[in-house]
């Protein structure tokens, strides 16, 4: 099998030939059809998360064919098309899953960063972890659902039901939230880097009512604010643009340190709050809503051979949606 493999952060992937690998007690080998890249996957090789497991394989957005079963498996067939998530194992028994919070696990694995992912041809996953998707989309358009739709959903559930929703940082999470929330026949209103028009046409021709630079006020105060770029700064920002009683989300696995602000743009009853990981409830539920909403995600396609150019372009801020690649 082929693999872009990390041996040690910030620095490029590296492509090896492994072993074919087998899958142990419940787990499944699948052959990888397309992996997104995920700005996690981006915060894996920088450095930003702490203690990845090295060498790693990248990769959590990942859609492809069961083709081997470890022993134990009863939920899975041998051809099924699944999804691998970011979420790779959770314990089972700390307080947190016992709970209904797996996505706060005490002893969780997460895929593409401390147990190897998708930036392969083929890989293991926990097959209780696996979820089903449609036999005849393209994977390629499929695959950007597995993390930037997942957290997106959750982001936005934890947004709560306002009419009017914020979205800072246009990317692949944000085009297909905005989906959604036309879908539910809500107003988004998108913030992208100052002067980015390309992001802001981008956010208009998906259904937002308005886009504008994080620098420019909206022109009506917003029920919600999600935060998806990876900047502290934006949220005194997001909290300004909110009414009262409103909530910011930071939808980011990781973010730059938020700025002193004043106490005045959290009183009266504002929240700010993080989205961590996900459930496969959640899952499940953004999966059946997909189809409803007739999501249409914008990608661009790249060999596996070229991840890191991929990730550069992730990097610049080049993409409109999301880059794949495609073993």
């Amino acid at each position: 099998m082929k693999a872009m493999v990390l041996h040690k952060v910030r620095t490029p992937l590296v492509i090896e030939e492994r072993a074919l690998p087998s899958p142990g007690p419940g787990e499944i080998r699948v052959a990888v059809e397309a992996c997104a890249v995920c700005r996690t996957d981006l915060h894996v090789v920088e450095g930003d998360l702490p203690h990845p497991r090295l060498p790693v394989v990248p990769g959590h957005e990942i859609v492809g064919r069961v083709e081997a079963l470890g022993s134990g498996v009863r939920n899975r067939r041998l051809g099924e098309r699944v999804g691998i998530p970011w979420l790779g194992h959770t314990c089972g028994h700390c307080p947190y899953c016992t709970s209904g919070h797996e996505n706060l696990c005490d002893d969780p694995q997460f895929t593409g960063y401390t147990r190897d992912g998708g930036f392969a041809s083929h890989v293991i996953a926990d097959s209780a972890y696996a979820f089903t998707l449609p036999e005849d989309d393209d994977p390629v358009a499929l695959a950007p659902l597995l993390c930037a739709g997942l957290i997106g959903w959750r982001s936005l559930v934890a947004a709560g039901p306002g009419e009017r929703i914020g979205i800072y940082g246009f990317g692949a999470a944000a085009h297909i939230v905005t989906q959604v929330c036309t879908w539910q026949e809500r107003r988004v209103l998108a913030f992208t880097r100052p002067g980015d028009v390309a992001a802001q046409d981008f956010a208009r021709s998906l259904g937002a009512v308005w886009a504008g630079g994080s620098d420019e006020a909206p022109p009506e105060r917003l029920d919600a604010a999600i935060i998806f770029a990876p900047v502290g700064d934006l949220v005194p920002l997001a909290l300004g643009a909110v009414r009262k009683g409103g909530r910011v989300v930071c939808g980011g696995i990781h973010m730059s340190d938020i700025p002193r602000f004043p106490y005045r743009l959290l009183w009266e009853e504002r929240q700010v709050v993080s989205v961590a990981n996900l459930t496969r409830h959640d899952a499940l539920d953004f999966l059946e809503i997909a189809p409803k909403a007739r999501i249409r995600t914008q990608t661009v396609r790249y060999p596996l051979e070229a991840a890191n150019e991929a990730l550069d372009e992730l990097r610049s801020g080049r993409l409109q949606g999301a880059a794949v690649l495609v073993p």
